[in-house]
């Protein structure tokens, strides 16, 4: 059964001037529908530039991206970005940030009133519905992140791509919202991929994770099955053996890498 989401040896390397720099090398993954991956590994390792080329933002220089049969090869909203920075427009509404997306995609295929309970069931899907009224300025950071991840939703995305959504909130926000990003995740089964520094994060909510090493000339060192059954409750993990071994495995990695970066 072929993947749902191709990465396909894809290497990348940025020049300015004479000089060159590979900041990929034949990066490889194959990604089934319905699954949730984190990749992860220190910075300057390419997640981030690996997302973008995955969502069309940036082109691979070797190899490619391959979604439901189709070559990526620009930004399309059948990949819709979440990034640390909510991207909001401050002078809108929270209804009409996420609706302004819903008609760019939906108004051809869908009626004025089609369009205006979309947006409502998507804000009612982040908790926000009550609030559509306010401007971002009037809400909180994470409250600003779950209409950012509202929007993307609401696109009714092929995959999910998330860098690092949770970054920039304190911890107890931060885990409000990977607890609704749990629940969205088994309610619509949607395709996720996250870019995170958090090994706790990963663990918690991936079906696999996937550790890069350190650039430059980073690829896949290891990828780390997460066998915990769903729904995950975090409190229950505490203690749970499977997810402490996880854990483990991705600080020994995490951790071979560091000392790789101090003995260069």
């Amino acid at each position: 059964m072929p993947a749902y989401l191709e990465l396909s040896q894809i290497g990348k390397t940025f020049s300015r001037g004479a000089a060159t720099t590979e900041v990929l090398r034949d990066v490889s993954l194959d990604i089934a529908k319905g699954e949730y991956i984190s990749i992860i590994g220190h910075s300057g390792c390419g997640k981030s530039t690996l997302l973008n080329i995955v969502a069309g933002l940036t082109r691979a220089s070797t190899g490619g991206v391959i979604l439901d049969g189709r070559e990526v090869n620009a930004p399309g909203p059948d990949r819709a970005v979440v990034f640390q920075n909510h991207s909001l427009l401050p002078w809108l509404t929270v209804y009409d940030n996420v609706r302004l997306a819903v008609d760019k995609v939906f108004s051809g295929t869908r009626s004025r009133a089609e369009r205006h309970d979309w947006t409502l069931h998507n804000l009612d899907l982040v908790q926000m519905g009550h609030a559509k009224d306010k401007r971002p300025s009037e809400i909180s950071g994470g409250m600003k992140q779950r209409v950012g991840i509202a929007r993307a939703l609401a696109m009714e995305p092929k995959v999910l791509l998330l860098d690092e959504p949770f970054g920039a909130l304190d911890a107890l926000t931060r885990a409000h919202l990977q607890d609704s990003v749990m629940q969205i995740h088994a309610t619509l089964g949607n395709t996720i991929l996250m870019i995170t520094h958090d090994v706790d994060e990963a663990v918690l909510l991936s079906d696999r994770i996937v550790m890069m090493t350190n650039g430059p000339s980073a690829y896949v060192g290891e990828v780390l099955e997460v066998n915990l059954p769903r729904p995950r409750k975090r409190l229950d993990l505490v203690t749970n053996a499977t997810y402490l071994k996880a854990r483990e495995a991705v600080l020994k990695f995490l951790h071979e890498r560091h000392r790789f970066v101090e003995a260069a």
